[in-house]
């Protein structure tokens, strides 16, 4: 069995930032794996080591600088890499769905792969529904934030338990190959190794353009266009008392009383 697993680089951004126009300014970010599919790469790689699955791959769509956050998911375990770029993705300030999904569809076609597990969603964008998007082009079953997975899939059937709103959690039966997007919290990821680091460093890692998937230029095209962004306004209230606890008790009862919490 092979499983390919989408990953992404986010930007992670300082506790005082700025703005500036539809970004916010470069002093300001950092770079990490994104933390939905760090537990992706997990789950697969936990799947190869119980003999379930035979090799694992994983695919980011991203220029040369994303490579060192690539290979930590070759670190944790996975045993090679697909860095998907073109020029013509330089001047697209957001990848929507459509585009992510032809591009990873594309990818997926042509490892051939039992199994997809992608992150719920991207830490950044959030959009969480690109790898149902995949699945649904490529006519893959799915199932999406998935919490459990047994590890047996006996006869081609993978059985998950997926989280549903209200608490509700259901259990079904997904028959391969699939689509599972994969929720924080179904394993415990583990951390990259000093010996995992350096093998990542002789890893496979090959790039590839939009010509080499076969995918038109246009197929790319965002539907989207970020028009502004700011930082939202809090309109709490907040009051605060210094002093001890004996001392502050009256103003904090004297304060619930006027609001009518308190008699």
């Amino acid at each position: 069995m092979r499983i390919l697993v989408p990953v992404k680089e986010v930007a992670t951004v300082e506790d005082e930032f700025e703005i500036d126009g539809t970004e916010i300014a470069e002093q300001y970010l950092g770079a990490d794996l994104n933390e939905w599919d760090d537990y992706a790469i997990e789950e697969a790689v936990q799947l190869r080591e119980d003999g379930v699955a035979d090799e694992v791959v994983t695919v980011t769509i991203g220029p040369e600088e994303c490579e060192q956050t690539i290979r930590q998911a070759l670190a944790k375990g996975a045993d090679r890499a697909v860095r998907i770029w073109d020029d013509a993705l330089e001047g697209v300030d957001l990848l929507d769905v459509g585009a992510k999904t032809e591009i990873l569809s594309a990818v997926v076609e042509e490892e051939d792969p039992d199994l997809v597990l992608t992150g719920v969603q991207a830490g950044d964008d959030s959009f969480g529904a690109t790898g149902v998007s995949v699945a649904e082009n490529l006519s893959y079953q799915w199932g999406a934030v998935v919490n459990h997975l047994e590890h047996d899939f006996e006869g081609g059937i993978a059985s998950v338990h997926r989280e549903l709103e209200g608490g509700v959690e259901e259990l079904t039966d997904i028959e391969l190959p699939a689509v599972l997007t994969i929720q924080t919290g179904i394993n415990e990821p583990r951390y990259a190794s000093l010996r995992g680091i350096r093998q990542a460093q002789q890893k496979p890692l090959d790039v590839q353009n939009l010509a080499e998937l076969g995918i038109d230029e246009g197929a790319i095209e965002s539907e989207l266009e970020l028009t502004d962004m700011y930082e939202p306004e809090s309109e709490s209230d907040v009051t605060t008392w210094e002093g001890s606890s004996d001392e502050t008790a009256g103003q904090l009862a004297e304060m619930l009383r006027d609001k009518g919490v308190a008699q």
